[in-house]
């Protein structure tokens, strides 16, 4: 689904001329009450809090204009959680402070409020505990490693541990987890197999493979797998998600380091891959009927020939997609789909 621009609102008069520098600055839409919105050319509003509902989980960052308790009372209802919420940052309409109110690391509302901050001279409030103690938080470390969070309950057991100065340990078999800071490194001991040197210690665990859950043990999953699909006409979403985590399930593979959907080139256009792929983050990728026939697959089928010229689609796609990679899953099949995992070389 596409994610909408920035919003910004501005509650007076005074704070109007500071959103819509902020607005202009974000390429964002700037929001204001009916009275005050025409002679600013800003979107009006009647209700600040009803507004902010109904655009909440479309946008990226929400930027307010505003007292803090504005913000915080037009927010409330809408809070989820810290994985789903996007960024909100509140700057007083003289413009002297810039806050970071909420998703400060995996909404990115710490670093918004510090661009912010930069752009109109403000004094940027950033209270998330890891940066108040300048130890990094590994929630972004991971962002910017291209990781997703498989459990992020435990993102706070790690964070706490870095914010008091203590390490935590990484089982990186695939040595994806590369700290380019030497003092963010300094935080962080590498450790030979998936356990902690002691109780006091959180582990980090970077991999494609399901393992035991605990509080204090925090799965990053890298991008490295490749789903192969194939499906019907009119199959929904919900069938091929449903295959691709039975087969995940079977074979203790972690959903979450899919990276990339991949089928048939008459496939392109079907509504439920699309929207499988969208749901799990995936990029798509179609071939051919003549680069799948190309691929060795090992498990072809005469109906498939028969139907779309090629005597595999599943197996050969995620092959091909994985760069000649190990076949993890072989085909699998419902009523409506097929699926093959491989991982990627």
């Amino acid at each position: 689904m596409p994610q909408h621009p920035p919003a910004v609102y501005a509650v007076t008069e005074k704070g109007l001329a500071l959103g819509r520098r902020l607005a202009d600055h974000l390429g964002a839409r700037l929001c204001a009450p009916s009275r005050l919105a025409a002679a600013h050319a800003a979107e009006p509003f009647d209700s600040l809090p009803a507004l902010v509902a109904a655009t909440f989980r479309d946008r990226p960052a929400h930027v307010f204009v505003c007292a803090c308790g504005i913000a915080v009372r037009a927010i409330g209802p809408c809070l989820g959680d810290k994985a789903r919420d996007p960024a909100v940052v509140c700057l007083d309409d003289a413009g002297r402070f810039a806050v970071s109110l909420l998703s400060g690391h995996l909404g990115g509302a710490n670093d918004l409020t510090r661009e912010l901050a930069a752009v109109v001279g403000a004094v940027a409030v950033v209270t998330t505990a890891t940066d108040a103690a300048g130890a990094p938080a590994v929630e972004v470390l991971a962002r910017e490693m291209g990781l997703a969070v498989g459990n992020p309950a435990a993102v706070r057991r790690v964070n706490a541990a870095l914010a008091a100065g203590r390490r935590a340990a990484v089982f990186d078999p695939l040595g994806l987890f590369a700290v380019s800071d030497p003092a963010a490194a300094g935080f962080f001991e590498w450790v030979a197999a998936p356990q902690t040197p002691d109780g006091d210690t959180p582990l980090v665990v970077v991999d494609w493979r399901v393992g035991p859950e605990a509080p204090d043990r925090l799965y990053l999953r890298p991008r490295v797998l490749a789903a192969g699909v194939g499906c019907r006409k009119g199959t929904p979403a919900s069938d091929i998600l449903g295959l691709v985590a039975h087969v995940c399930r079977q074979r203790g593979l972690a959903p979450e380091s899919i990276g990339v959907v991949a089928s048939i080139e008459a496939k392109r256009r079907e509504p439920g891959l699309l929207e499988a792929a969208a749901r799990l983050g995936a990029r798509l990728e179609f071939f051919t009927a003549e680069q799948l026939a190309a691929v060795p697959a090992p498990n072809p089928s005469d109906t498939v020939k028969r139907h779309m010229g090629v005597g595999s689609v599943c197996e050969a796609a995620a092959m091909l997609a994985s760069g000649g990679g190990r076949l993890l899953v072989a085909k699998t099949r419902t009523g409506f789909s097929t699926a093959a995992i491989c991982l990627a070389v």
